[in-house]
């Protein structure tokens, strides 16, 4: 087995990755992280952001540079590594799995980011990239570098970023350069979060502790070194991470998370239901429609699960052997991580109803996990097959 596939995950138990078997999340974390970052997430919804205990297990185990180039004191975790932790992240809790997961993905920056200014920003114990992939920015080409103005929306982990990196329509002047094909000229940036304003703007159903607030920056002046391209021509640490496409890793990730929540919502309603056999008031046959249910949709799970991360893991591998990842390969990748999300949003919605009113009750922890993935289920990248 490749020796990537068998490393150990940072802050966890070792990870082995048996391709044939899904293990549960909770043999990637001890327990002691877990009752941590469980007993504090009521009170990390209640200040609208991670908790700082919760945080404090962050910076310890790195979880923020789990993607960051090891050049640059990051933990450089191959693919299969990364989305197994990650699952387990959020199967511990949601919000907390969710902020790790972009935080740590803006980290994956740092493979493409001139080397002088990596060194810089990465080179803190408690760094956070948050930041936005949407292009309401521009930046106005000037001698030294370019002038930001702009503003972005749902910026995970916004209180706690260190940098932010944001998407900006690259200007002459008043005059929008144009890429070859004649569309405008998009490219990422970095900067400081002493130089932007955040904007209270999250008020949704769940993920209430990510802090996913909007940010600003008016009339920001930075060099050269903050610009960089997100391309495997373009990366500065040329080693394999920084060559899988993008848009395979964010899917992948995203994917993780709601399997993670799915999982832990599944394990609660065992307990539920271990309960509702005791009940005389269920008649023999709706306690074994009950327990059927929760058998088959966990099945369902498990499958979904094994064929997503068959696919991460080829994808992987194809890539270290032969430079590149082919198309085929990276559909698949790209299509399983659809159907987990399906799979995972379907299979919470089937058991909901039978786990009576405690499942509605905004201080109970079911609830908190169903409105955590409905709202984490609703990110574009995994609305469509």
């Amino acid at each position: 087995m490749d020796k990537d596939l068998q490393s150990p995950a940072s802050g966890c138990n070792r990870l082995k990755i048996d391709p044939m078997k899904t293990e549960h999340p909770s043999t990637l974390l001890s327990p002691d992280i877990v009752k941590i970052i469980r007993d504090s997430a009521f009170a990390a919804e209640r200040l609208g952001k991670i908790h700082p205990d919760q945080l404090a297990i962050v910076y310890e185990q790195k979880w923020f540079k789990l993607l960051v180039p090891e050049v640059y004191s990051g933990l450089e975790k191959s693919l299969p590594e990364l989305v197994r932790l990650e699952e387990s992240i959020s199967w511990a809790n949601g919000s907390l799995g969710w902020v790790v997961t972009l935080c740590c993905g803006a980290g994956w920056f740092g493979g493409f980011i001139a080397a002088e200014k990596a060194t810089e920003i990465f080179g803190s114990t408690e760094v956070c990239l948050a930041g936005s992939g949407a292009a309401t920015g521009e930046a106005v080409i000037t001698p030294n570098g370019y002038k930001i103005t702009g503003k972005w929306k749902y910026a995970s982990g916004a209180d706690h970023a260190t940098h932010f990196t944001a998407n900006c329509i690259i200007k002459n002047g008043e005059e929008v350069v144009l890429n070859d094909d004649g569309s405008p000229l998009v490219l990422p940036f970095i900067f400081e979060s002493s130089k932007v304003n955040i904007l209270p703007a999250w008020k949704y159903t769940g993920m209430v502790a990510t802090g996913s607030d909007a940010f600003e920056a008016q009339g920001i002046e930075v060099n050269k070194l903050n610009c960089f391209q997100i391309n495997p021509n373009a990366a500065i640490v040329k080693n394999v991470l920084y060559q899988y496409p993008f848009l395979q890793l964010a899917e992948a990730t995203l994917a993780a998370n709601i399997s993670g929540m799915a999982i832990h919502f599944m394990d609660l309603c065992s307990n539920i239901f271990a309960e509702k056999q005791e009940q005389e008031k269920l008649s023999p046959q709706q306690k074994n429609l009950i327990t059927a249910l929760l058998v088959n949709h966990k099945n369902k799970m498990d499958k979904a699960r094994r064929s997503f991360y068959r696919a991460v893991d080829q994808s992987w591998l194809t890539l270290k052997s032969d430079g590149v990842a082919d198309k085929k390969t990276i559909e698949a990748v790209s299509k399983t991580s659809r159907i987990l999300a399906k799979t995972a949003r379907e299979c919470v919605d089937r058991l909901y109803p039978y786990c009576g009113l405690i499942a509605a009750n905004t201080d109970s922890e079911i609830n908190q996990v169903w409105r955590d993935i409905h709202t984490a289920s609703q990110h574009s990248l995994l609305t469509f097959l």
